[in-house]
């Protein structure tokens, strides 16, 4: 083997001046929202470990320090490949490009340029340098428009993770928290790289580190830690076979699927205490269930009630063997929207992570079937009420935000029965809404929730159809990009039009941006007739969606099944001659009283789930 190198860097240093490229044999970039969430959430919590509002931004060099891993190189030709690490690398560069982009119109901002591309003669290279990755990078870098339906798979996903950062990144760092952050990230967050300069090398070094027992993982160092203290042998090697039986299911989910699983579980059922958001805060039984469960099974086995050999059967044969069979159950209706458990489905849309262990806090191992799948119900559906409510009010859903809240939830819903676990629920929802409306008459979009209201907009077009005796397209509408649906202002983007109702152009364009001038059509229709004033536009809207025909007064007739829903909702629908201001008012209200029958409470209680 020849010369080896290895060196801590700070993202700075690994990033500034130089180049990584990724040989065609690598693999795609493949990461998921889920581990971009557990990197927002790491990354952010460790930050706010440190921050406080009035520091100065030279403070940040005494806030604590975060390890990323490692990534492995091989040096070649006077180029830098790399062998593990690109999933990293890749979304760091993303990171990078969102933050710069969030903070483009501030002042005093971040230089963070020289760590994405470096230029020469008037040409951007990205320092994460892949050829069939440049213009989806340069789209992102420079805010342009980019379809990724016909690219290769890691595009589309370089894509979908980016756009994840509107929903992950947490709202209270994207104020005066941003630049320190910022200068955290660059400074205090380090890597050791290890540089080969042969692929031989660089792939031993990978293998060594990965396959000669240097990666027990976390449910590796349990299981012995449980099996360990079953002395009868019969019963151990019968708990053994489950336990493998229950991890070879679990990962047929997805990598490190068993991991969340017992992450979700022993939180649900055990966890008191979380870390506070603030300085010197320590992790507590939440934070570290999530870093190090093994080691807070071991300390904490009283808790868990381990006392003797019995005890840690019981933990695997019954107790684990029960929660991950539900975790799988749970985590297959996240993939589709299958009542009566679609709330699953439309939380995991919106990568609500948080939900795994409340959908586990208030089942216990005796309840029977329909006992489980009705608390299963409850609380997806709780959680979807909750999630629409605060996208509405223009409150975040991203889990830093969220994860005190929800573990105040799961603690006061654990084992609860399901008449007692709904009338908490409700409870929780009826507070909610006396601080403020839960659906408000001011709901509009803007540059960073555009895909939430997408998603919105699905919900309630297919709610609609559905009431009206039509077939769920949800799953039709909830696509996007090539093929799929968008957004449509039904007014087109011309405030001369307009004159008459607005003075001026960013009077229009608030306006115009409101809920009720919003309509979900497929992104070829909005390419052929999006530009078109509302008299020429309306007669097509009649070959497309209820909700979008209901504008005209064709719907109206001959449509016994939407007749019929409108009667028996008492919703204002109505058709519109003409699109006016008044008329996007009508519009609007409209739209909130439509939300407030989809995500009402009283779906708690009475076992209903938004018309599926």
């Amino acid at each position: 083997m020849k010369k080896i190198l290895g060196d801590a860097k700070s993202v700075r240093q690994l990033l500034k001046g130089n180049k990584y490229s990724v040989d065609y044999y690598q693999r795609e970039y493949k990461w998921e929202a889920k581990q971009l969430a557990e990197l927002v959430a790491d990354l952010t919590g460790k930050f706010l470990e440190s921050y406080e509002p009035g520091h100065d931004r030279s403070a940040v060099e005494q806030y604590g320090h975060y390890f990323l891993g490692s990534i492995i190189i091989s040096e070649k030709d006077g180029r830098r490949f790399i062998v593990d690490g690109q999933q990293r690398l890749t979304t760091l560069t993303l990171l990078l490009i969102y933050l710069r982009n969030l903070q483009q119109d501030r002042e005093g901002r971040v230089a963070v340029d020289e760590l994405i591309f470096s230029e020469r003669y008037g040409r951007r290279s990205f320092n994460l340098d892949v050829s069939d990755r440049t213009a989806c990078m340069e789209a992102l870098f420079t805010g342009a428009a980019f379809d990724g339906f016909d690219q290769n798979p890691s595009v589309q996903n370089i894509l979908a993770r980016y756009t994840d950062f509107d929903e992950l990144f947490p709202d209270d760092l994207g104020g005066e928290a941003l630049p320190f952050f910022i200068d955290w990230l660059i400074e205090n967050v380090h890597l050791v790289e290890i540089t080969a300069f042969s692929d031989d090398d660089a792939y031993t070094i990978f293998e060594t580190m990965n396959d000669r027992g240097l990666s027990l993982t976390p449910t590796d160092m349990l299981k012995g830690y449980l099996l360990a203290n079953i002395a009868d042998e019969k019963r151990r090697l019968a708990a053994n076979a489950i336990w493998k039986e229950r991890v070879n299911d679990l990962n047929q989910l997805g990598k490190e699927e068993d991991a969340d699983c017992i992450k979700a579980w022993l939180r649900s059922q055990y966890s008191q205490t979380i870390r506070e958001r603030k300085r010197g805060a320590v992790p507590e039984d939440f934070d570290r269930i999530g870093t190090e469960f093994h080691r807070w099974v071991r300390e904490f086995k009283d808790k868990l009630e381990l006392k003797n050999g019995p005890d840690f059967v019981r933990f695997i044969e019954s107790d684990f063997a029960f929660y991950s069979r539900l975790y799988r159950r749970i985590r297959q209706a996240a993939e589709s929207p299958t009542p009566p458990l679609a709330s699953i489905f439309y939380n995991a849309q919106h990568n609500f992570t948080l939900q795994y262990p409340l959908l586990l806090s208030p089942v216990r191992t005796g309840d029977a079937e329909p006992v489980v799948l009705r608390k299963l119900q409850v609380v997806s559906d709780f959680i979807d009420i909750l999630i629409a409510r605060r996208i509405w009010n223009f409150r975040s859903i991203d889990y830093s935000t969220m994860q005190y809240a929800m573990f105040l939830v799961m603690k006061e819903i654990r084992g609860l029965g399901v008449d007692e676990l709904a009338a908490a629920l409700t409870d929780r929802l009826q507070a909610m809404e006396d601080e403020a409306p839960a659906f408000g008459d001011t709901f509009y979009l803007h540059g960073t929730n555009g895909k939430q209201i997408h998603r919105l907009l699905s919900r309630m077009t297919d709610f609609v159809e559905a009431r009206s005796g039509q077939a769920s397209r949800y799953l039709e509408y909830s696509k996007r990009g090539k093929g799929g649906y968008e957004v449509e202002h039904i007014w087109a983007d011309h405030p001369e039009q307009h004159k008459d109702e607005f003075d001026h152009s960013s009077e229009f364009a608030s306006y115009r941006n409101r809920l009720g001038g919003l309509l979900l059509l497929p992104k070829s229709f909005n390419a052929s007739y999006g530009d078109l004033s509302y008299d020429k536009k309306r007669p097509h809207y009649l070959t497309q969606n209820l909700l979008a025909r209901s504008l005209h007064e064709q719907c109206y007739d001959h449509n016994p099944g939407f007749i019929r829903f409108v009667a028996d909702s008492r919703l204002p629908f109505r058709a519109h001659s003409e699109f006016k201001r008044a008329d996007i008012d009508a519009r609007q209200n409209l739209y909130r009283r439509l939300a407030e029958q989809i995500w009402s409470p009283s779906r708690l209680m009475a076992g209903g789930s938004n018309g599926e």
